[in-house]
């Protein structure tokens, strides 16, 4: 695309050459030519001067013009393409013709009273440039640049609304195992790691991906494509059963490990169609289409419930399931089954115990009949022994507040005294010295923590927070937090605890107030409290945020 003052007839002719091939408007490659003949033109004329070209859409001609702006004198910095009112002043003055003219916001001035006023600009038409071979060169690479910027947006634009969707292409070319897919107008990469097991393509190969995103890029792929995305396999159930897409069936949640084998809660609102039924299918005719675009992987098509603990059992399908404890202060959920379908319920690798726990969202820790009931008892044993050796009671007596429910010295202490008298063989007196022996225990054991908590440094702002106990003030000390100030700097999940993922596999955090039964929510209350009481957040300003998230979780109740 060589361009020279000698051909400029041909330059609408290359415009429109180039703009049919990449698909976008001759427009934008006209204006990407006159970029390029500008930085020409300045190359020979000066870098610093402010050189404009404007190609005519008819004829093809290119006027080259020099732009001067009039400025403060105090910000005169470019004497090329700058001047001041007085030294634009003769200029202002002189003849005005089509090719030498003023402007004022844009506007001819054809009224010469008043003289020049900063901000108005003088165009000065000079000769067009004859560009050699290394200028021409250099125009060519400008205009391909902005070829290529233009395909590029026009790209973005025409895909940033398919993300999310299934999308049909043609195979290009293979790059370090990643494919290179050609989608129509553009092209979209599917990484290695976003394909099934060790699937293959070849040039020309057809194939089906899911758009996972598109992003404006000034370099590299912008479509990027996956056939691992759980979504997916959302997207062909969509496709292959007509009910999930009029949505007479919901799809409420995907598991999958990628070749191998998938989890799908599914519900109907319809009563009269069984949401399994519609997607496995005459036969199995819909469930298999999906099977064989995922290359065989196997597909478990579940029915989802509100109700947690059954959408738990239907999640571990086939495996049978004994009963589930659901602890609304534990952090994972117990699973019990027989022993006979714990490999069952577990799958090769853990893989049916692992999907289960993506589709439900939940932490699950699968127990034979035998190993809970050994844990249970363990449990009772070890409470049963707390009592005893705390309240100075026989074992009888302690085993009947265990088997009556209560788990530590606190609820002994500060319970209602009507609880304790509905145990049979307790009176009045007897409830009231149990009390006032769990609370000496109890006050005993502050007294020794708050004393150790003091040892290790720990400063009365600390202790005298609300919401921290002796024992929890000792814990924090040990680990280095002695003041509200370095209570403040702790993040919630420091506190209670949580979970991160490393190399594929959740690893647990231990809080460091955990053991004390502090939730994540309390933890975030505890910590924004202090940083209040410390001047470091306005409390107006959490309120305010508290009303847009309460007014937030209001309407999508509502919808």
């Amino acid at each position: 695309m060589a361009i020279t003052s000698a051909n400029q007839l041909e330059l609408l002719q290359t415009a429109e050459a180039v703009a049919r091939e990449k698909m976008i408007e001759p427009e934008l490659v006209i204006e990407a030519m006159e970029d390029s003949l500008a930085r020409a033109a300045k190359s020979r004329y000066g870098a610093e001067m402010d050189i404009r070209v404007s190609i005519d859409r008819k004829t093809g001609n290119a006027t080259f013009t020099r732009v001067r702006t009039v400025v403060d004198e105090e910000v005169l910095e470019n004497y090329q393409a700058e001047f001041t009112a007085a030294q634009a002043k003769p200029y202002f003055e002189a003849q005005r013709d089509a090719a030498n003219y003023w402007s004022r916001e844009g506007i001819r001035i054809d009224d010469f009273a008043g003289g020049p006023q900063v901000g108005d600009v003088f165009q000065e038409q000079v000769p067009p440039v004859e560009l050699g071979r290394i200028a021409a060169q250099s125009a060519k690479q400008v205009i391909l640049q902005k070829v290529r910027e233009a395909e590029r947006d026009r790209q973005y634009e025409e895909f940033k609304d398919r993300a999310g969707t299934i999308i049909n292409g043609i195979v290009k070319r293979e790059e370090y195992g990643n494919i290179i897919v050609d989608v129509g107008r553009g092209e979209a990469i599917l990484r290695r790691n976003e394909k099934i097991g060790r699937e293959s393509y070849r040039p020309n190969d057809r194939i089906r991906a899911y758009v996972k995103d598109v992003r404006r890029e000034t370099r590299g792929p912008q479509i990027f494509l996956s056939r691992t995305d759980p979504q997916f396999m959302a997207e062909l159930f969509k496709m292959e059963v007509p009910e999930i897409y009029d949505g007479v069936i919901e799809i409420k949640a995907v598991a999958r490990d990628p070749g191998s084998r998938a989890k799908i809660a599914v519900i109907s609102y319809d009563n009269s169609i069984d949401p399994v039924g519609a997607c496995v299918g005459m036969r199995g005719s819909r469930v298999q289409a999906v099977v064989g675009e995922l290359q065989g992987e196997k597909i478990d098509i579940i029915p989802w419930s509100e109700d947690q603990a059954t959408f738990l059992v239907n999640a571990l399908q086939p495996a049978e399931v004994s009963k589930v404890v659901v602890d609304e202060d534990a952090p994972r959920i117990e699973v019990v089954v027989p022993e006979e379908q714990l490999s069952l319920a577990i799958g090769r690798r853990g893989q049916n115990v692992r999907l289960a726990s993506q589709l439900t969202g939940l932490d699950i820790d699968i127990l034979t009949e035998e190993e809970e009931s050994k844990r249970r008892q363990a449990e009772f044993n070890a409470r049963t022994k707390l009592f005893m050796d705390n309240l100075d009671l026989d074992e009888f007596f302690a085993q009947l507040l265990v088997a009556e429910g209560f788990t530590n010295l606190e609820e002994v202490a500060y319970i209602d005294q009507d609880e304790l008298l509905s145990i049979d063989g307790v009176d009045e007196d007897t409830a009231n010295e149990l009390q006032a022996r769990a609370r000496d225990v109890i006050e005993a054991a502050n007294r020794t923590a708050l004393e150790n908590a003091r040892g290790l440094g720990a400063e009365d702002s600390l202790i005298e927070f609300e919401g921290l106990t002796p024992q929890m003030v000792e814990a924090l000390a040990k680990d280095g937090v002695k003041t509200l100030e370095d209570f403040a700097t702790c993040a919630d999940w420091e506190l209670a605890g949580g979970w991160t993922t490393v190399d594929g596999q959740r690893v647990k955090d231990e809080g460091l107030l955990e053991p004390y039964g502090i939730s994540l929510e309390t933890a975030q209350d505890m910590v924004m409290t202090a940083r209040v009481m410390l001047g470091w957040v306005d409390p107006e300003e959490l309120a305010q945020g508290e009303d847009v998230e309460d007014v937030a979780e209001t309407e999508e109740a509502g919808a």
